[in-house]
């Protein structure tokens, strides 16, 4: 199965939150909420260092798609 690089998510246990998945590598969950990162994946030194660099632009990344959604929605 070929799956979308981001993936919109909610839960109405959460109804403040909004989630957006990450599914290729590294793979994560955004919650835009509060900007809280969950990590799907494992890293070692060298990756968490790499990490740090590219925490931001994915950050960003996803908050784009959550925008173009968004706006989606409203035409």
């Amino acid at each position: 199965m070929e799956l979308p690089k981001f993936i919109l998510g909610d839960n109405t246990d959460y109804p403040d939150a909004i989630y957006i998945i990450h599914t290729e590598f590294p793979r994560f969950i955004i919650n835009l909420e509060n900007d809280e990162v969950e990590w799907f994946e494992e890293f070692d030194q060298h990756d968490e260092k790499e990490l740090e660099t590219e925490t931001e632009n994915y950050i960003q990344q996803a908050t784009d798609f959550y925008d173009r959604e968004i706006a989606r929605y409203d035409d």
